[in-house]
């Protein structure tokens, strides 16, 4: 069929003939490329990683500072953050926690991209919510490997979602504390919870979690340290198990108390404990409802909302 006059040759093949009369196809739309937003300073580093994500058919979005990394996110939506730790201005673990704190942004995965392989910079990331950990010098099929399981953990959480209940087991602090990230992600998704009531039971779960795994498990890591939560109507419910003797929360002369909320500390410095001791205290004054179980090796913790979700 000739083309048409006034019709381009591009067109010209979704032109179609219909009892004399020209019909034009409407427009195909093709998909949108899922783009990568890459955060590092070093010009060499940057290039290198965008011409990685281009391999694999992502858009890069580069930027050499971390001053406009969270407009440019909240502008552009980016489907993953390669994200560099040393920075001139504003530091990752800073940018990281922020992203992860915002409902808007959280379920966005970000991959820390550093030449700090110490172990202590990589549970910090972890506490900010970080979901990969990239240390240079890497290889494509390192950071490739890296980019499908942090997208992988987003597809899960966009689709699964929490409603119902939610099982898992910590072995290790590095594993627990992803797994609290893990649940902070959904509560955003799920919950009309303010983000200050979710940092409130994200530091419920730290403290009652860290308290099961120091006194229940006597830093056992091969005991496994369960931790269940619930959504609800109209709460959230969390519950922390583990697998120790338990004890009587009510006969703990190393920790604070409603009555005498510091007269615990002298106890603790005649054993050479570490100071703290509040844990418990802390975590009863951020829900609506703080129980043990009999045994004492379970602690239930309910959030009421405001608002039905």
């Amino acid at each position: 069929m000739a083309c048409h006059r006034g019709v381009g040759a591009r067109e010209c093949n979704e032109v179609r003939a219909t009892d004399g009369q020209l019909n034009i196809a409407p427009p195909r739309v093709l998909p949108m490329p899922r783009t990568v937003l890459i955060v590092d300073d070093e010009r060499d580093t940057n290039d290198i990683l965008a011409s990685l994500v281009r391999a694999r058919e992502f858009e890069p979005i580069q930027l050499f500072s971390g001053a406009q990394v969270v407009q440019e996110v909240q502008e552009k939506a980016p489907d993953i953050i390669l994200l560099d730790l040393m920075l001139p201005d504003v530091g990752g673990f800073v940018i990281c926690d922020q992203l992860k704190r915002s409902r808007a942004t959280n379920l966005i995965p970000i991959i820390m991209v550093t030449a700090l392989q110490d172990v202590s910079h990589r549970a910090a990331g972890v506490r900010v919510g970080a979901n990969g950990y990239l240390t240079k010098p890497f290889t494509p099929d390192k950071l490739y490997q890296t980019m499908d399981e942090a997208l992988s953990w987003r597809k899960e959480h966009e689709e699964k979602g929490t409603e119902g209940e939610i099982n898992f087991d910590v072995r290790s602090e590095l594993t627990y504390l992803q797994q609290a990230n893990d649940m902070l992600s959904d509560l955003f998704l799920r919950t009309p919870l303010t983000e200050r009531q979710i940092k409130d039971l994200k530091q419920v779960i730290m403290e009652m979690g860290g308290n099961a795994i120091e006194w229940g498990h006597g830093k056992n890591a091969e005991l496994v340290l369960r931790i269940t939560y619930r959504i609800d109507p109209n709460a959230v419910t969390l519950v922390i198990q583990d697998q120790g003797p338990g004890f009587d929360p009510k006969k703990l002369p190393h920790a604070a108390s409603d009555e005498d909320p510091i007269g615990h500390l002298d106890l603790r410095n005649e054993l050479g404990l570490r100071e703290g001791g509040f844990g418990i205290m802390l975590a009863k004054g951020l829900v609506d409802d703080f129980r043990y179980n009999e045994k004492g090796n379970q602690v239930t913790l309910v959030k009421r909302f405001d608002v039905k979700p």
